[in-house]
């Protein structure tokens, strides 16, 4: 690969993925962007960690060839460019890279850097895992029942970009569009309306949630539930939790069940002699005062899973992967009332957005929150810093490395090297259990000792 600035590692090998599976050697080449502000201190630390990590798990038989490659303030400082070509191709070129936090270029061109290296590598899934570590501060009575992993469709929905100002020429041809060919009638004030459109694609949707049911069977969990506004966004959000149902039972069929599934096969397995009807009433608790149509389509409905009887019933269902769904709002509040009823959520790019952040409060903050955007079809990877650039501590070594270190440990994993996550895990959890935490901890825990960036991650590596 010829790059116009850079020059990658004389050692290392490129990670391949023949066949749609990954092939990663000993040695692999990964590219690395430091990041903005506080970029260079937890890049610093997180980067040893790392290091140390793989040498302790293989005994120098396994070694990462660093790459840096630029984007944010330190490519526009070098290039003129806030986001380089060479960066876009290095990504491309080595499949699996990682990053700090980057600087949103302030004006026209590009809306957020994140968001670009998202859609020109067109990294479908945002893989956000919430759990919490024993001993961090938290605003909430139970964190430890939050064990949840998000999955967040990257590329189609309002962080899709496709809007128009209010009162620009642009805006009211849509408007008029919309107005005069589409009989719409419900744009409350025409002149002063900004207008934003919202692509949700059964493509996108089915990518979406085929791999979090994929990971759920994986990596042994309990369930999926599809996270969405469909009472009310009927062919967008509806869409994407019935194309959602439709991949779970077209494609994952013995391996899985549905809720109400499971609700029908327990009624029969409690009741052989249940009627068609009666099993309906006990799913449908409002049967009686719906019409003869709808009562029929209920009814079809238990017959269909009546025949999951031989696979499904005498409570093996119970053994299977669980496919649910909830209303955003509902999932907002329950996710604070009934955590541990959750397990894995596969939901929109906007809903995504407001679940990771706010379960992220509830273990700690998003300065322990790892990030993953994947194309789970070609192989391509980026882990992130979820977190901000937060310049005021800038070169201070003093802020959380932990969003980047947990996310490296999201990459270790998924580069198969779960030696080393699982010891920066241990070290980590070790430390954080001693009260030797960073200053965001420090101020919130009773006798702690304060420790800088850098101290931090010599910690995790003492304790692993």
């Amino acid at each position: 690969m010829q790059f116009k600035h850079l020059t990658p590692p004389v050692k290392g090998t490129p990670i391949s993925n023949p066949a749609g599976e990954l092939n990663v050697p000993d040695n692999p080449i990964i590219p690395f962007i430091e990041g903005d502000g506080t970029g260079p201190d937890i890049w610093k630390a997180s980067q040893y960690v790392f290091d140390k990590a793989v040498e302790k798990a293989y005994n120098g038989k396994r070694k990462i060839e660093w790459f840096e490659i630029f984007a944010g303030e330190k490519a526009f400082k070098k290039y003129g460019e806030w986001l380089p070509q060479d960066t876009i191709e290095a990504f491309k070129e080595y499949l699996v890279g990682i990053k700090g936090p980057l600087t949103t270029p302030v004006g026209g061109g590009i809306r957020s850097l994140n968001v670009a290296l998202r859609q020109t590598l067109d990294l479908f899934v945002c893989l956000r895992p919430v759990r919490y570590f024993q001993g961090v501060p938290s605003p909430v009575k139970h964190p430890e029942k939050v064990d949840m992993v998000i999955f967040r469709e990257n590329s189609e929905d309002i962080y899709a970009g496709v809007e128009w100002a209010a009162k620009t020429k642009d805006v009211k041809k849509i408007i008029d569009f919309l107005q005069k060919e589409m009989d719409v009638k419900n744009i409350r004030f025409p002149e002063t309306s900004g207008i934003g459109i919202k692509p949700i694609s059964e493509e996108g949707s089915s990518r979406l949630t085929r791999a979090a049911i994929q990971y759920a069977l994986d990596h042994k969990r309990r369930s999926v539930t599809f996270v969405h506004k469909g009472n009310i966004m009927k062919f967008t959000e509806g869409s994407f939790k019935n194309w959602g149902y439709e991949v779970a039972v077209n494609e994952f069929r013995d391996q899985v069940v549905t809720q109400r599934e499971s609700w029908i096969l327990g009624n029969k397995d409690h009741n052989p002699d249940i009627t068609l009807d009666e099993n309906a009433r006990l799913v449908e608790p409002g049967y009686d005062l719906i019409n003869d149509a709808q009562q029929a389509k209920i009814r079809a409905e238990v017959e269909e899973a009546l025949e999951l009887m031989p696979t499904h019933g005498n409570g093996q269902y119970k053994n299977k992967l669980m496919i649910k769904d909830a209303i955003a709002d509902i999932a907002l509040q329950q996710v604070l009332t009934r955590a541990d009823e959750f397990d894995v959520i596969a939901t929109m790019n906007l809903n995504g957005d407001y679940i990771s952040d706010a379960l992220a409060a509830q273990v700690g903050g998003i300065g322990i929150a790892p990030g993953a955007n994947i194309n789970y079809e070609t192989g391509h990877a980026i882990f992130e810093a979820t977190h901000g650039t937060a310049p005021k501590y800038a070169n201070l070594d003093k802020v959380n490395p932990g969003s980047v270190i947990l996310s490296g440990v999201l990459m270790f994993e998924h580069l198969g090297w779960n030696e080393v996550a699982d010891l920066i895990i241990k070290g980590m959890e070790k430390s954080i259990g001693q009260k030797k935490v960073t200053y965001d901890f420090h101020r919130q825990m009773d006798g702690a000792t304060l420790l800088k960036t850098s101290e931090f991650a010599q910690a995790i590596i003492d304790n692993m």
